[in-house]
């Protein structure tokens, strides 16, 4: 890999550093595992939003009036100096944090998983079809194995989050 790892991460809601102090080391060490495991490069901006600009964005981009945990924005190929951009990633602090409490998670590995999760759309993986999301897991799973992270697909934390929902 010859090229730079380049990342910005603005935090836009306070929440995520009242909650993870080290919330941008996270965001860092997530994507730079994603992109070596993957063999890849780039600059990626990194957004750590609220629900509200999360809906917002949503709805601008996806036709959903809801906030969701992680928006993936993958950047089009353009030729020129510097790192190339690989694209943005938005998370909603509201959702994931409920998501993290409901699944049994501790919020900073719910957050790296999501930012993995991110970066992996960024370099073509998708999960519309069950054989895509099986492929794209898997991986998650590896990257997140090397950062001594538990599988977030584990049953346990399925079985949580049904128990919280009902």
């Amino acid at each position: 890999m010859s090229e730079a790892v380049v990342l910005e991460v603005e935090v836009e809601d306070d929440a995520w550093t009242a909650a993870l102090p080290d919330a941008e080391t996270l965001c860092e060490i997530a994507v730079r595992a994603a992109l070596a495991h993957v063999g890849k490069a780039g600059a990626i901006n990194l957004l750590l939003t609220g629900d509200a600009e999360m809906q917002a964005l949503n709805g601008q981009f996806r036709d959903k009036d809801k906030p969701t945990n992680v928006l993936s924005f993958p950047a089009a190929d353009f030729p020129g100096p510097g790192p190339r951009s690989l694209g943005d990633i938005a998370l909603a602090y509201g959702v994931c944090a409920k998501e993290a409490t409901g699944q049994g998670k501790p919020l900073e590995n719910h957050l790296v998983h999501l930012v993995v999760h991110g970066v992996l759309h960024l370099v073509g993986y998708d999960h519309e079809t069950e054989a895509e999301a099986e492929a794209m897991e898997a991986e998650e799973r590896e990257v997140l194995a090397g950062l001594d992270i538990e599988d977030p697909y584990a049953p346990h934390f399925a079985a949580r989050e049904q128990d919280a929902a009902s």
